[in-house]
């Protein structure tokens, strides 16, 4: 199947190996991006790097969104993946609570991902769990919030000494 896969192909595979943890799915640039049930991430990861026909062994990113306007499902932890034996490459999104947002660590599968959920840790709070060392990587450990959540404003609005007319106001 080498430099055969398309996205509907690669999705009937996911489907039928994992049905019930597909929720959606969407093809935004041609980019075939799957929504999974977060218990069921780590097995979907393990599962597409060894299955003979994918080979999808290199990840290229995890980092995560927040949606604070999407009840239970704030906080978006993102996967790329990418096949390079066969030329294909996939994105993945987990859901989860802003009140317990925590998803099974991927290090097992691809040590790469170690600094990545870090990052993502630090910045959004997302519990990697059974990550050998989740602490933070670039915001000082005492920092009792995460600063890419978007729960802050972002200026002050009582500012006087600021004219909003240079900014397209």
């Amino acid at each position: 199947m080498k430099n055969s896969l398309t996205n509907d192909w690669v999705l009937e595979k996911i489907k039928s190996e994992f049905d019930t943890a597909v929720i959606a799915s969407s093809e935004p640039y041609n980019l075939l991006t799957i929504e999974v049930s977060a218990d069921k991430t780590l097995a979907i990861i393990e599962w597409l790097k060894h299955e003979p026909s994918l080979l999808v062994a290199y990840l290229t990113n995890v980092g995560a969104v927040h949606y604070p306007d999407d009840k239970g499902r704030e906080i978006a932890v993102v996967y790329h993946l990418h096949s390079l034996i066969n030329n294909f490459r996939i994105r993945l999104k987990a859901y989860l609570s802003v009140d317990n947002p925590q998803i099974d660590s991927i290090v097992s599968i691809h040590s790469s991902a170690n600094w990545m959920e870090r990052e993502t840790y630090d910045f959004y709070g997302v519990q990697f769990v059974g990550h050998p060392n989740l602490t933070r990587i670039l915001n000082e450990d005492s920092m009792d919030y995460f600063p890419m959540r978007k729960e802050y404003h972002m200026e002050d609005a009582t500012r006087e000494d600021k004219d909003d007319r240079f900014f397209g106001r």
